[in-house]
């Protein structure tokens, strides 16, 4: 029980404080091994072991290239195509560049895998548009922080690949896969909130486009466009792994705004690789402080303590799935998302197949809880990222942001008690 309580209260007490997430996990761990084997034996061996083995894996190459094309598609022009095509083709509904920062961001999301580089990227650009036609700054602040959560949803994913790297024998590629459906149900339901708020307040909208308009901005976001469909129709013909995925990501975001739109030069390619080499450190370094935590966790057999006390509450699976809901929601708010994963994973894993809950239903599950948490303070990086890029307060963004919590929620309970919006696809196209 001691264990227990370091292991969890510990962790977040450090997150409060102020410590990063590796020095946090870090610290627990080193303090855990003291614990068990005293200072003067301190198992050097096993930290150097745990650390070095969980950052040697190929699935993991994934991140750098991830984070890699996605900076390239923000830094060229490629966004701005992106949104123009995206306010021509539904900017007539009413909330107009509304409905278009949430479509921009179902595109986007095809290409970067991250919320924070959605939200950060696109958020300028839509941010400035929406305001320069009347729409207030919270509003416009808030609908591009709800939106950059559905970009780790819909493949490809930072997170779901470190969810596949914590919870082995779970397949990368019926992660990805499984997160179309339910990134789609969350444009829905935010553009339903976007057309109530719009008509509440008479935000503008522009009107329906001819066919020449449209035809002319979708063949400047074609090549763009393409993105989505190259990667995930890639991975599901067997062309190549989820891993590969990323790189050929890379390539075509390379051949397209260094070599087709001239607009990244190879000073500024030194500038972006040495930023997500930077990135990619960041979320590396959680990821081996994390196996040792996981390591400990396990061999102190908390899961098995988890499972005990849950299943003591109830037996009920639609109810542990409510309580696990409840906990990561809490854990977010508090909590690194690739951090999170990685710590709770190994810890709940047990549990989701103890009661009969299809891990690939419970990764996306949790990866939507934890992308909601980017939008909740003190931790949520979405909202420091959009609050930069609009240049108002913290809580100004959190105001704007808050209408939209209800439509992310409304998708999280859909997803969490209908497993087949996140099953159903990757079992029909991955045999």
């Amino acid at each position: 029980m001691i264990k227990l309580v370091i292991f969890i209260t510990g962790l977040i007490a450090l997150f409060c404080m102020g410590f990063g997430a590796p020095y946090a996990i870090g610290l627990i761990s080193s303090l855990v091994l003291i614990i068990d084997n005293g200072f003067a034996n301190f198992p050097t061996h096993t930290v150097a072991q745990k650390i070095v083995n969980s950052g040697n894996g190929f699935v993991l190459l994934a991140i750098p290239f991830f984070l890699l094309a996605g900076e390239l598609m923000n830094t060229g022009g490629i966004t701005r195509k992106i949104f123009k095509f995206c306010n021509t083709l539904v900017g007539w509904i009413p909330g107009g560049l509304g409905h278009a920062n949430v479509l921009a961001s179902i595109i986007f999301a095809g290409m970067s895998g991250s919320a924070v580089a959605d939200a950060a990227g696109l958020g300028t650009i839509e941010i400035r548009a929406m305001e320069d036609q009347g729409f207030d700054t919270d509003f416009s602040a808030g609908i591009t922080a709800a939106s950059s959560t559905i970009g780790p949803i819909i493949p490809p994913s930072i997170p779901m690949v470190v969810f596949g790297v914590s919870a082995s024998g779970v397949a990368i590629s019926k992660l990805l896969i499984a997160g179309i459906v339910p990134g789609l149900l969350m444009g829905i339901t935010l553009s339903i909130m976007v057309i109530f708020i719009s008509l509440k307040r008479k935000y503008p909208r522009s009107s329906f486009p001819k066919w020449s308009e449209l035809w002319s901005d979708f063949k400047n976001a074609f090549f763009p466009l393409l993105t989505p469909t190259i990667l995930i129709g890639g991975m599901l013909s067997g062309i190549f792994t989820p891993t590969e995925a990323a790189v050929v990501s890379v390539v075509y975001a390379f051949v397209l705004t260094v070599i087709v739109y001239k607009e990244i030069s190879l000073r500024d390619l030194y500038k972006i690789i040495i930023r997500v080499a930077r990135d990619s450190a960041c979320v590396l370094f959680i990821i081996v402080t994390s196996a040792l935590y996981g390591y400990l966790l396990v061999r102190a057999q908390i899961p098995q303590k988890l499972i005990e006390i849950m299943l003591g509450l109830t037996t009920n699976k639609y109810i542990i799935l409510l309580l696990i809901n409840v906990l990561l929601l809490i854990v977010g708010c508090f909590m690194d998302a690739n951090a999170a994963i990685l710590i709770l994973t190994p810890a709940l894993m047990p549990l989701v197949l103890e009661v009969g809950i299809d891990p690939v239903h419970f990764g996306l599950m949790m990866v939507l809880n934890l992308m909601i948490g980017l939008l909740t303070p003190p931790v949520g990086m979405c909202l420091y990222a959009v609050s930069k890029v609009a240049h108002i307060s913290l809580d100004r963004v959190v105001k704007g942001t808050a209408p939209f919590y209800l439509p992310l929620i409304i998708s999280l309970l859909l997803v969490t008690f209908i497993p087949e919006l996140s099953t159903w696809l990757p079992n029909l196209l991955l045999k």
